[in-house]
């Protein structure tokens, strides 16, 4: 069900008072004035050109203040239309100047002078009036007598009727004379519609006026205007800005009745809606009832847009007027905050959509615009109270596209005081830091180079004004100077550290490489050969070069077992690394046949029998003592008992595997064998890699050899 939000009859207000309206007869402007003065309207309107302000010659007569009176302008009885009737109150301003000789030597004035002193004080008032989609301007020329002329005192008022307007409509009116001598004055009036007054008989326009309801439902809000079907009607919806004239945004024109339906999205605190039946002359009436809503006044902050406008202007672009101030800041490229650049530019009130530029000598990248917004304090219901002047800030630097990055700029704000004085000090993030001062802060230490920067133009001039001046100096080359020696020694560490780094590497790089193993064996079937992969590929896992005949087949090929035995020997042992011999039941066979019968011909094995070939070369270095510290034997548990390895081959370690595998990776790694704790966690490793090839040899036909005394009776 709809939420209600406002429930309006073409009405502004929620609770709209009845009110009764004095008649005037004529379709005449008019003018008249207070006893003592004389007033006099200008025929047809006048163009509404404020002007510049300009200084008083001496007393003036000036608006002070503006009311209104709502009065009905009637042609006929029941032909009548709302007026706006306008009380502007005046006063003088300002003070003949007493010339300085008579005052110090007491000359007699001259008559000539006295004369313009004791005259009447004659005012041309402007007023100007405009409400959607009129404007008017009337000039009212008043007189004020002698007798009345008293610097700062009120003499009277001068009253105009009438401006005409819509039923519902905002108006605004302001005044002020020609030429100009203050600030016009203003005035914002919602007028009541049909509802609030006692004209429904005297206004042809109330007899039959469209209902329009609006209401909230959601993210929607839902315009429904009840009126009879068939009747036709305008409908327009449009932004009251000020300055300026009302800008359209919506128009259509309908047959009722009608619903249209409005995202709250589109919902700022200066949309109206105006309607009217077709027909001639008929009377607009507006309303505007987002002004108090706090989603619309948030719409416009987000719809708040600030733009470039080339060389050096911006403008901050929105739909309604919004109070904001604006000043300049200098944005340093280390990401802080923008300082703003008060004194010596002051904030400044900013009026929306109108083109402002600052009078900046020259531009930089680092000038941004700082645009404070504030959101005006609403009286809602407690449930919808906006906390009291709300601010949101929007920051740009407009000039960086053109102009370049941020540059790495010292800031110098020059102030002068009286008798040509004058003090430079450094926007920094702590401050305004003075040159020359003690500070630990970089424009402290360099303030004299500084100094002698501006004096010899190396700086830029960004302002100058009379009460100071602004100074962009670069700051590269004291930025070269200080870290060149920085830089030096960083990369005189770099390199020490780089160094190091590669020797370290080296040595882990020698010390893994150090420690190479050369896997022999004894090829009794496929399952033991799987077997001596699966260990072959988790000793590849630690820091170790593996060689085994199975991952050389063609090198085998091509050169033999005996030359590729040979190569691959002579190489471990030259890297420091160590040949591991595994046994097996064919290996301890072949071991007893070569100790029994050293004339066998090593050709009598297959062609890829490493271990075979290799037992020429191995033999001489047991029987003479040279293999403990190059030779290391391993057996496996359940395929060999340890007394059925040879006793010329006990001379090294010989671990059972297994369930010494900590201790046989241990003297395998040598010098770069981890801690106990991790070759524990290796040992594990190596040990579930090598479970399923163990179960699989054993369960493989052939592999019934078992260990101890059955392995020998089959030598």
């Amino acid at each position: 069900m709809p939420v209600p939000w406002f429930f309006l009859s073409l009405a502004l207000g929620r609770n709209p008072v009845v009110l009764s309206l004095e008649r005037v007869v004529g379709p005449q402007d008019t003018a008249r004035c207070s006893p003592g003065l004389s007033c006099h309207l200008w025929d047809g309107d006048v163009l509404c050109l404020p002007g510049s302000l300009v200084s008083a010659p001496g007393p003036v007569l000036v608006p002070t203040g503006l009311q209104t009176e709502l009065v009905l302008r009637c042609y006929k009885d029941t032909d009548c239309d709302l007026c706006v009737r306008v009380d502007i109150h005046l006063a003088v301003h300002g003070y003949w100047e007493e010339p300085e000789d008579e005052e110090e030597f007491g000359i007699a004035e001259d008559p000539a002078i006295e004369e313009p002193r004791n005259a009447s004080l004659q005012a041309h008032v402007v007023l100007s009036f405009q409400a959607y989609p009129t404007a008017r301007c009337v000039l009212l020329e008043v007189q004020v007598p002698a007798a009345l002329v008293q610097p700062g005192q009120s003499v009277g008022s001068v009253v105009f009727e009438c401006f005409e307007a819509a039923l519902g409509a905002e108006v605004r009116i302001w005044s002020y004379t020609q030429p100009r001598y203050q600030k016009e004055l203003n005035l914002t009036q919602q007028l009541p519609d049909c509802r609030g007054l006692e004209v429904r008989d005297s206004i042809q326009s109330c007899w039959a006026l469209p209902v329009l309801n609006v209401s909230a439902h959601g993210n929607d809000v839902h315009l429904v205007v009840d009126i009879p079907e068939d009747q036709r009607f305008g409908l327009s919806l449009y932004w009251n800005q000020v300055p300026g004239p009302a800008k359209p945004w919506w128009h259509r024109n309908l047959t009722g009745p009608q619903t249209i339906t409005l995202n709250h999205t589109d919902l700022v605190p200066c949309l109206c809606i105006q309607v009217w039946r077709l027909e001639p002359d008929s009377v607009r009436t507006s309303i505007c009832p987002f002004r108090e809503d706090p989603r619309a006044h948030r719409n416009l902050w987000r719809a708040a847009q600030l733009q470039l406008l080339p060389p050096r202007a911006w403008r901050l672009d929105a739909p309604c007027s919004l109070p904001a101030e604006a000043t300049l800041c200098w944005q340093a490229p280390d990401g802080g905050p923008c300082q703003p650049l008060v004194p010596p530019l002051p904030r400044e009130n900013v009026t929306v959509n109108k083109a402002l530029e600052f009078p900046l000598l020259k531009g930089h990248p680092n000038i941004c615009v700082q645009l404070l917004l504030f959101l005006v304090p609403l009286t809602l219901a407690p449930s919808e109270q906006v906390s009291t002047w709300e601010k949101q800030e929007l920051q740009e630097c407009l000039w960086a596209d053109s102009l370049g990055p941020l540059k790495d700029d010292m800031l110098l704000v020059e102030t002068r005081g009286p008798q040509d004085n004058r003090s430079l000090c450094a926007l920094e993030p702590s401050g305004c830091t003075p040159l020359l001062s003690r500070a630990s802060t970089r424009a402290a230490r360099l303030g004299g180079p500084l100094l002698q920067d501006v004096q010899s133009g190396q700086c830029l001039q960004l302002w100058d004004g009379d009460l100071g001046a602004l100074w962009a100096c670069p700051m590269e080359k004291y930025i070269h100077r200080r870290w060149a020696l920085v830089w030096m020694a960083c990369l005189l560490l770099a390199a020490m550290l780089f160094l190091l780094l590669l020797l370290k590497k080296n040595h882990v790089k020698a010390a893994a490489r150090s420690r190479a193993a050369l896997l022999l064996y004894s090829a009794d079937d496929a399952g033991f050969e799987r077997l001596v992969g699966a260990l072959a590929s988790a000793l590849f896992q630690l820091p170790l070069r593996v060689a085994v005949d199975l991952w050389s087949r063609r090198e085998l090929s091509a050169q033999g077992p005996l030359a590729w035995f040979h190569a691959q020997r002579r190489q471990t042992l030259q890297e420091g690394g160590v040949v591991v011999l595994l046994f097996s039941p064919g290996a301890v066979a072949l071991c007893r046949e070569w100790l029994q019968d050293a004339t066998s011909a090593p050709g009598a094995h297959g062609p890829h029998d490493a271990f075979a070939a290799s037992l020429s070369c191995l033999l001489p270095d047991f029987l003479q003592g040279r293999a403990p510290g190059r030779y290391v034997g391993a057996y496996f548990d359940r395929l060999l008992s340890p007394d059925a390895v040879p006793a010329l081959f006990r001379s090294v370690p010989v671990f059972s595997l297994p369930s010494q595998l900590p201790e046989f990776l241990g003297t395998l790694q040598g010098p770069a064998a981890p801690h106990p704790w991790r070759l524990a966690e290796r040992a594990e490793q190596v040990s579930r890699a090598l479970q399923p090839a163990l179960d699989s040899c054993f369960r493989a036909p052939g592999t019934g050899r078992g260990m101890g005394p059955e392995a020998e009776d089959r030598t």
